[in-house]
This record gives structure tokens, C-alpha cells and sequence, in this order.
């Protein structure tokens, strides 16, 4: 599992310095928070992740991560759209979104602490 997130977060690290050029460039900085998601809770969050994960491969081994990478990669994405609509001034369409994928990221984070609780032992 470790590999699957450090895969998908340099998916996000693309993604966060495209938007971050594109943003400087237009001079849209209205979508800094947006941006900063996209590289904190994308990026590097699930790089780090990854790691722990292969440092840790009975952790990245279980069901609990498999769920958390869904949780998380579901949950973002949903996020950061609802940051975008809310730049825009589009808060009916943002509330439900950012409240969905809000929930979605805070629940990844709440399996990953169990998972490490539960799985990470010391060598």
C-alpha cells in the first residue's frame, strides 16, 4: 500500500504546482486555498503516508489502509472543488461537497491513527 500512496500524492505534487504556476500567472489568488490542500493534504500527507507504510508493511498490509486511501482520495478531491466553487462565490453547490468530502478526509485520518495504533510496532 506504502507504494500506492507515494504513487498518487506525486500525482497531487503535479497537480498543486500546475495549479500553482496557472494561479501566479492569471493572478488568481483566490484560489490559494485550493492550491494549498492540493499540496498539504495531497502531496505531502500521503507521501508521508507512504512511507510509514512501507517502513511499516504489516500497517500498509491491512484492510484499514486500502479503506483510508478511498476515504482520502475520494474525500479531496471534493474538498478542493468546494474550495474552488466557494473562490468563485458558488457556496449552495460548495456547502454539501465541502461537508462530504471534509468528513471523507477527516474519517482517513481517524483509520490511519488507528492503523498505526494498532499495526506500528517498535523494531
Amino acid at each position: 500500500m506504502g507504494a500506492r500512496f507515494i504513487k498518487v500524492s506525486v500525482i497531487y505534487f503535479l497537480i498543486g504546482v500546475i495549479v500553482g504556476l496557472v494561479m501566479g500567472i492569471a493572478e488568481a489568488f483566490k484560489y490559494t486555498s485550493a492550491h494549498a490542500h492540493i499540496n498539504l493534504l495531497g502531496w505531502a500527507s500521503l507521501a508521508i503516508i507512504g512511507v510509514i507504510y512501507t517502513v511499516y508493511p504489516d500497517a500498509g498490509k491491512t484492510k484499514l489502509a486500502g479503506v483510508q486511501f478511498w476515504l482520502h482520495n475520494i474525500g479531496l478531491p471534493l474538498l478542493v472543488v468546494s474550495m474552488l466553487l466557494f473562490a468563485n462565490g458558488i457556496n449552495g453547490a460548495g456547502i454539501p461537497i465541502a461537508a462530504v468530502g471534509g468528513l471523507l478526509v477527516i474519517a482517513s485520518v481517524v483509520v490511519f491513527v488507528v492503523n498505526v495504533f494498532g499495526k506500528v510496532r517498535q523494531r
